[in-house]
């Protein structure tokens, strides 16, 4: 059976750098609480930057698809294939342009290439892991020459004044939550390329394994959009069940649970310590960490419990470019890798572990790459 082995990265990230000043421009003002909360989010998270694809005219640069699309292309543009050598195309995302059908159909449509073979993961940030999975498997088992693996995001459309009902504002215990993820999450698309050679011109990757792990039947959601918080364990709590009142009910608000995810951060680190203690991750022999994480805050909570578990990966291993790029959620780790490339930070040789935790849900993906 062939290997697989990331051959390119590219990103797409919309319109210039967005600077904290003006953000509420571009995705419109609420009222005065919310530029306070704001600043305590952005003193939280410490993003100095990111991008949209909305504009402060409410006018769109690009779709979600589109920016994938455009990702996509940009990391074809640094293999040795061509857009038509795509046989696979896995595309991840929170919420596509449409409810159906499939955001892979969407995106490959943008692209204009075809026939092929899709993957269309609906998931949160660990559904570029979820998808890159399911890419290797056809390259190994299945023959694929070329996989293109996608993670995009069109966040910033969930933040538009008129998605915030006058319930969703005045819950107060909800309302930091609600401004954190306003605050923190933006727009972009990141993509790879998955073959079974590595790249004779540039940067290449064997990916060792992939793993992943839902523990959804331990936790409820933890960031959910389609449901209020208060019925989010009830049969009749979603959006589709009363879709007379879904907005004014708040349901279509993207919510977050900031007391349950650090709970959920526990069982994350508890899910990486099996995996050092089954010898898959030795800590002293990684040598770069690119771990996803929302913000500087909860940044800081994982590495407190790793020192406690004696499970630390050097910080000065870690690389991030969350404070420039933001938190672009499905996106985020390809985006991640691209620049991590482009910088040339990399030697023949080092183990390159990726880590990518979901609060959707309590998901978490790992990924151990070996450097060419």
């Amino acid at each position: 059976m062939p290997d697989a082995y990331i051959t390119a990265a590219g990103a797409h990230l919309p319109g210039p750098p967005v600077g904290n000043a003006e953000m509420a421009r571009h995705i419109g003002f609420l009222d005065g609480r919310s530029e306070a909360l704001g600043r305590l989010a952005l003193r939280q998270n410490r993003i100095t930057s990111r991008h949209y694809a909305l504009s402060p005219d409410n006018s769109v640069s690009a779709s979600n698809a589109e920016m994938a699309a455009l990702a996509v292309a940009d990391a074809v543009a640094k293999s040795e294939r061509a857009l038509k050598e795509i046989d696979l195309l896995a595309a991840c995302t929170t919420q596509g342009d449409l409810l159906v059908p499939g955001h892979a159909s969407q995106v490959q449509a943008a692209l204009g290439i075809g026939p092929l073979e899709l993957v269309s993961v609906q998931s949160v940030c660990a559904g570029a892991l979820i998808a890159a999975k399911a890419a290797a498997l056809q390259v190994m088992a299945d023959g694929k020459r070329a996989a293109a693996v996608v993670g995009s995001e069109f966040s910033s459309r969930w933040f538009r004044p008129g998605f915030y009902p006058e319930t969703a504002l005045a819950d107060q215990g909800h309302r930091a939550a609600l401004e954190f993820l306003r605050w923190t999450l933006s727009d972009g698309a990141g993509a790879i390329l998955i073959e079974p050679r590595p790249n004779e011109r540039r940067q290449s990757f064997k990916i060792e394994w992939i793993k992943l792990v839902s523990l959804a039947h331990a936790f409820p959601p933890c960031m959910a959009a389609g449901t209020v918080p208060a019925r989010r364990t009830e049969r009749d709590g979603g959006w589709s069940h009363r879709p007379d009142t879904a907005l004014a009910d708040g349901a279509l608000v993207l919510w977050q649970d900031m007391v349950l995810l650090k709970r959920i951060i526990r069982a994350w680190v508890g899910e990486y310590l099996k995996l050092v203690d089954a010898g898959h991750i030795v800590p002293e022999r990684v040598d770069w960490l690119l771990c996803h994480y929302s913000a500087e805050n909860l940044r800081q909570e994982i590495v407190s419990i790793l020192r406690a578990t004696g499970g630390m990966i050097a910080e000065e291993k870690w690389f991030t470019n969350l404070h420039s790029k933001g938190n672009t959620g499905a996106a985020a780790l390809f985006v991640m890798l691209d620049e991590f490339v482009v910088r040339g930070l990399v030697r023949p040789g080092q183990q390159v572990l990726c880590i990518v935790p979901e609060s959707g849900r309590a998901m978490i993906g790992f990924m151990m790459l070996r450097a060419l």
